[in-house]
């Protein structure tokens, strides 16, 4: 077999790599930070590859994957050409996955990580002689950052989630910094994410600020504000689009402890919208999380919070309607790199 050794080269969508003895693990902060991202690393979900893919050119007829055995049953998707293959699921214990009878010419080879389990890659091997090169993705880079339902981890795979099924179908470089129970716009992500190089950012806020009280009417608002600001000292001419919360019933209307509820979230965060406008922001964009998904697809949620597969996939069709046909996102990429 053609031992292909574990290089930072071959992750995609990762924030960074830690390559030890056991193997590679991605993450999705700077892993020698992570002290710095409490409680332990965001809530722990930091080490969790959502979205992120190993990616090479082979000719290879097999593909396999060896990986460190978890107490988790682990899921990876392969793609071909952009193109989904077929999805692998390891049981708990098992160490290794196959694909076999792929096509023999050259070709993209992806292998979408679980969005649900953090994952050790010790080895990818391909055909004894096989062909191999790294991906070198030249597409447009977006960061996506949100809560669990832009992790989704009841996606029916890794590779349709609905960043990566967005990112697919628009022809985009996806980094998801979808942080299941987390999102509190803590300043150490609004860092991070000046930091990375990115050609479009999107911000899904709310849902859990809301949840768990983590800020209130006197304080959402203004931070809101300064994690955009914060992100703008680096990407002034990015387009960065505000997401408000998706429909969640038993969020809408009824106050948490601090006085907050999605309604009062949702009209906080236009305000702080027209506000950065006002004030000369003009790569800001908004949408309202109940165009993406509205009351009438609450049967679609799994838990009266968490869309469903079939509701990920939904969402997943409307914010890419919004990307192609409202935000024409292309040409304000193009637009937005030649003014920087």
């Amino acid at each position: 077999m053609n031992v292909i050794a574990m290089n930072e080269a071959l992750f995609h969508g990762a924030v960074s790599v830690e390559i030890t003895e056991d193997g590679a693990r991605p993450w999705r902060i700077p892993y020698r930070e992570a002290a710095l991202f409490p409680p332990d690393g965001i809530g722990g979900e930091a080490k969790v590859p959502a979205g992120v893919r190993l990616s090479l050119w082979s000719d290879s007829t097999s593909v396999q994957v060896g990986f460190a055995a978890t107490e988790n049953p682990l899921s990876f998707d392969c793609l071909i050409d952009g193109q989904f293959h077929s999805t692998c699921t390891a049981e708990p214990g098992d160490s290794v996955i196959t694909w076999s009878a792929l096509p023999g010419t050259n070709k993209l080879i992806e292998i979408y990580l679980s969005p649900k389990h953090p994952v050790c890659v010790q080895r990818i091997l391909l055909d004894q002689d096989s062909s191999f090169s790294y991906f070198q993705d030249t597409r447009p880079r977006w960061i996506a950052y949100g809560s669990s339902i832009t992790q989704c981890k009841a996606a029916a795979s890794p590779s349709q989630t609905w960043p990566a099924l967005v990112a697919q179908s628009s022809d985009l470089q996806l980094t998801c910094l979808g942080y299941s129970a987390n999102c509190h716009l803590e300043p150490m992500v609004a860092r991070m994410i000046r930091d990375l190089p990115a050609d479009f950012i999107s911000l899904c806020l709310g849902i859990n600020v809301m949840g768990q009280s983590s800020l209130n009417t006197r304080t959402f608002k203004s931070s809101v504000i300064g994690l955009i600001q914060v992100i703008r000292e680096r990407h002034q001419g990015v387009p960065l689009l505000l997401m408000s919360p998706i429909f969640a019933p038993e969020r809408e209307t009824a106050d948490n402890p601090v006085g907050l509820n999605l309604v009062k979230i949702r009209q906080e965060l236009r305000e702080a919208y027209n506000i950065l406008r006002e004030h000369g922001d003009r790569h800001l964009f908004y949408v309202e999380g109940l165009d993406i998904f509205g009351e009438s697809d609450q049967e679609r949620l799994s838990d009266k919070l968490h869309p469903d597969a079939e509701g990920y996939k939904l969402i997943a069709r409307r914010v890419h309607r919004l990307f192609q046909d409202e935000l024409k996102l292309h040409s304000l990429i193009s637009e937005g790199n030649e003014r920087i």
